[in-house]
């Protein structure tokens, strides 16, 4: 059994919610939120949770990328990317930070430290995670190919960030039928479950917080 020991950080507050959370409740705990910590009345926060099958189009998202091979529903996320399944089974972190109390006002910098944090979490449970130039997301190798177990959306609003990053434990893998995962459709898609590491939400949750303290 993996046993990490996360760090702890009283100045952000973790939020986990336990079933479900439908996408519209999501976005507008989001924007309540990232609205506090714009005001000065609410700490930084991770926000750990799952969705219902849904998919999610952003703001570069093309309408002949979701193949409508699965009935679920679709919604406009208000982040930059494609489209993007979300699931039982992955983990969706929502990060809100800010940038600029922080002194990191940049953004290619923010998107390459959420890679790191995925691909530090990923070595923890002793997989090769990796970037590649001109595919979002973190990759690790499949056979002779290689498929995305985690992708990335941003949004900010006066350096506050919204939405985060959704690694795949043990999702359906099929839901994925229905789009091309950020418009890339020359590779595939897998989990942890899929590369044989049996990990449950508790144990990621745990490294990932304790990652996200040695990346940010």
């Amino acid at each position: 059994m993996f046993k990490p020991i996360p760090t702890t950080d009283e100045s952000i507050e973790y939020m986990t919610s336990k079933g479900w959370v439908d996408y519209p409740s999501a976005l507008a705990v989001m924007e309540a939120h990232v609205s506090g910590i714009l005001d000065g009345s609410k700490p930084e926060a991770l926000w750990f949770l799952e969705h219902p099958p849904l998919y999610t189009a952003g703001t570069s998202a093309k309408q002949n990328d979701l193949l409508g091979n699965m009935p679920f529903p679709v919604f406009d996320a208000g982040r930059g990317g494609q489209w993007t399944y979300h699931g039982p089974g992955q983990r969706v972190v929502y990060v809100m930070l800010d940038l600029k109390k922080r002194d990191a006002m940049d953004l290619r910098q923010y998107v390459k430290s959420l890679e790191q944090w995925v691909i530090a979490t990923l070595a923890y449970f002793g997989v090769e995670g990796f970037t590649r130039e001109g595919r979002i997301g973190v990759w690790v190798r499949t056979g002779s190919s290689e498929s995305k177990i985690a992708a990335l959306g941003i949004r900010v609003r006066k350096w506050v960030t919204f939405h985060g990053i959704c690694l795949n434990v043990q999702p359906d893998l099929s839901h994925y039928a229905g789009i091309v995962p950020c418009g890339i459709n020359n590779y595939g898609v897998t989990s942890l479950s899929a590369l044989g590491i049996k990990a449950s939400m508790d144990e990621v949750d745990a490294v990932l917080k304790n990652e996200f303290h040695h990346i940010f």
